[in-house]
């Protein structure tokens, strides 16, 4: 179970750029992931062996220098919520602000650790000139220069000694823990109501204002004989706190349910399309190797014709390439339409995401496809995959053994991971493919 560290501070501090350094040094090693990463706004990244997942709350703030100053009280005090640590970077340059007077205000108040760090401090006259950061009442500060990376070192120790640890108990539910389907999506597409149809009790309030759930609530469920924890993430909140359009709410809101769960339901409104927010949280899903199954709710105010399902899920599949191996169920919360079908598509995508695959049979499956189609070569260079076995991981991971590891290029393992999905089904679930020195 990974921490949440969230960036906060106001724009053009050097947030961003940081966030990126400690994500890049990660993604650069683990993260080479087949397709962009869509959302710059949230990574993960270790030190000393610790992971940890960062959000760099600059990236979701649009608009001009007023509305700016309203939506970083927010942005704040959403991190304060959601966050197990708060890194509140200044400004050398420019000195104590009155926004960053306002930030340090809110923060002073906070029972977690906050780590206030100024930026751009490099060479020791911009030293001595950040001991002004002390008026901000946040006590001892760290200098860094987030462009060349001096003094993140020291800033990163601090940070994951401060990180709570897992307690015993924590540890040993994880262990023998039901299976975890998270019911995900932007506000007020149906999550609370979708869960209430399936327990058939008004166990969350479901009002139409967004936002009206607070935390994430489990329940268990059993079905097709197959019992889980059933996670709702919409979360009720004070309503002065929530913007229906504050997209870093939904994001922060899911980060931390998608991390936890095996399989994430993403409920979309149909009214509204499989927008950039629903985007986001789908290729949160992705990068974290969670099962997906897509729901398109309110499919009864849709006008239709005979193509339109057809359709609708071309438009899905389309955004959502390179990975389309994701079953999109349509269904009405409100008329109780094939939302039983969606528990059962979910608990399908589970058992493909657990699946084990003898390495006998991987190889008897495998190697005489990659026989007909073998990599092409590379600089005169023909690789040779001579052996193939699944990774012991909680998803799907495989591992190709060859002469020429460096040589396999994206599209010849994004051809290896189709032909996995073939012969093996792993419908809904993201499959990692490695390449390993023989």
């Amino acid at each position: 179970m990974s921490n949440i560290v969230a960036i906060v501070g106001r724009p053009n501090v050097g947030k961003s750029t940081f966030f990126n350094r400690l994500i890049q040094r990660r993604e650069a090693i683990v993260d080479a992931v087949s397709g962009v990463t869509r959302d710059r706004h949230y990574g993960k990244s270790d030190w000393n062996g610790k992971e940890f997942s960062l959000i760099d709350t600059g990236g979701y703030v649009k608009g001009s220098d007023d509305i700016f100053e309203a939506e970083i009280d927010k942005q704040v005090e959403l991190a304060i919520d959601e966050a197990d640590a708060i890194i509140f970077m200044v400004d050398v340059e420019s000195g104590v602000t009155g926004m960053d007077e306002d930030v340090a205000k809110l923060l002073r108040k906070v029972d977690k650790p906050v780590f206030l760090v100024v930026n751009k401090v490099d060479n020791g006259k911009r030293a001595e000139d950040a001991v002004e950061f002390y008026s901000l009442g946040l006590g001892e500060y760290f200098t860094i220069a987030s462009i060349n990376g001096s003094g993140t070192g020291d800033l990163l120790d601090a940070l994951v000694e401060a990180l709570p640890e897992k307690t015993e108990e924590e540890a040993a539910a994880e262990k023998d823990e039901l299976p975890r389907f998270a019911v995900v999506g932007r506000p007020n597409a149906g999550k609370s109501s979708f869960i209430n149809a399936l327990i058939g009790e008004d166990r969350y309030i479901v009002t139409d204002i967004a936002g009206t759930t607070r935390d994430s609530i489990d329940t268990k469920y059993n079905r097709f004989g197959f019992e889980f924890n059933l996670v709702d993430t919409a979360g009720i909140r004070k309503k002065s706190k929530v913007k229906e359009d504050l997209e870093f709410y939904s994001v922060m809101r899911s980060v931390r349910a998608i991390e936890h769960c095996d399989v994430c339901l993403l409920v979309l409104d149909a009214t509204r399309g499989f927008d950039g927010q629903v985007q986001n949280i789908f290729w949160l899903a992705e990068r974290n190797r969670k099962g997906i199954v897509i729901l398109v709710n309110k499919w009864d105010l849709i006008e239709k014709d005979t193509k339109t399902t057809k359709q609708f899920e071309a438009y899905i599949r389309e955004q959502i390439s390179p990975f389309t191996d994701v079953p999109i169920v349509f269904i009405s919360v409100l008329n109780k339409q094939r939302i039983y079908k969606a528990i059962e598509t979910a608990v399908e995508v589970y058992q493909n995401r657990t699946k084990r695959i003898k390495t006998s049979e991987l190889n008897d499956v495998m190697l005489p496809i990659i026989e007909n189609y073998p990599p092409p070569a590379y600089k005169a260079k023909y690789v040779k995959i001579k052996y193939v076995m699944q990774l012991p991981t909680p998803q799907p991971q495989f591992a190709f053994f060859c002469n020429l590891p460096q040589y396999i290029k994206e599209p010849y393992k994004r051809f290896l991971e189709n032909k996995l999905r073939e012969k093996f089904n792993f419908h809904g679930v993201p499959v990692s493919v490695y390449m390993r020195k023989k």
